[in-house]
């Protein structure tokens, strides 16, 4: 089942909605379950939410798959460009202007607003091992970001189609500066017809960025996936392609 409920977001005014997911057994129950929080939380369920007609249809994989799990999906503002503002964690230009984004104001919002009120709702594992977050494009950039600087929050992070090489010298900063546990899981992905590739998957300037992120990672103990997409496009349909691998290897320590 999908709960709708409205949250005040505080950085840039006005209600996001939340789309939770909740297994359809889930009031028949007493057993506590995982969360995962995904960005952009209107494109995950329906196709008639979704922004472009098409949704990460994530209901139909989870209701079939083996671990019962919450979802929570971040709907952003749809306002102008308020939602590269909301989800990026760094200065950007925009406008022939630097501007200084609201995503670290965004986490704060997560952390200390949304999330404990999840975890008083409904039967949660609070503890970080148990939390996850995931996105695409900026939601992926906001991922990453969130799974280096809360850490101590978010043991599990999905970063697909994010455009890592974008922000490669902010995200390598910022992970020699913060504490990431050894159990943390990282999972990233781009797809070659939005970032190419000349002879193979290793040699676009993604790929590189891709690698050098994840291998910081991999040298603080996080396990580490890496995803080519051979075909891939920057779309919907791309994405609920990946969920199945995507889930596994967060949550099932599976590769395949």
């Amino acid at each position: 089942m999908i709960v709708q409920q409205n949250a005040w977001y505080w950085p840039n005014g006005g209600t996001r909605m939340l789309h939770i997911y909740l297994p359809d057994w889930y009031y028949d129950s007493d057993e506590r379950l995982p969360v995962t929080y995904f960005f952009d939380g209107h494109n995950l369920f329906y196709d008639e939410y979704a922004t472009y007609g098409r949704s990460w249809r994530l209901r139909r994989f989870l209701d079939r798959w083996e671990k019962p799990m919450i979802v929570v999906g971040l709907e952003c503002s749809h306002d102008g460009d308020d939602r590269l503002l909301e989800y990026c964690p760094y200065r950007r230009r925009a406008g022939g202007r630097l501007v200084d984004g609201l995503g670290e104001q965004t986490f704060q919002w997560i952390v200390h607003d949304v999330k404990p009120s999840i975890d008083a709702q409904f039967r949660t594992w609070a503890h970080r091992e148990a939390t996850g977050i995931i996105g695409s494009n900026m939601g992926g950039l906001m991922s990453l970001y969130g799974v280096i600087c809360h850490n101590d929050v978010f043991g599990k992070a999905g970063a697909l189609s994010t455009g890592v090489r974008f922000y490669r010298r902010e995200l390598m900063l910022d992970l020699t500066t913060s504490t990431v546990s050894p159990d943390t899981r990282v999972f990233m992905s781009w797809g070659e017809h939005e970032a190419g590739r000349i002879f193979g998957p290793d040699d676009t300037a993604e790929s590189r960025a891709i690698r050098e992120v994840g291998d910081a990672f991999a040298e603080r103990g996080a396990a580490v996936m890496t995803q080519f997409v051979s075909g891939g496009r920057h779309r919907e349909a791309d994405w609920e392609r990946q969920v199945p691998r995507l889930m596994d290897f967060l949550w099932l320590d599976r590769r395949w």
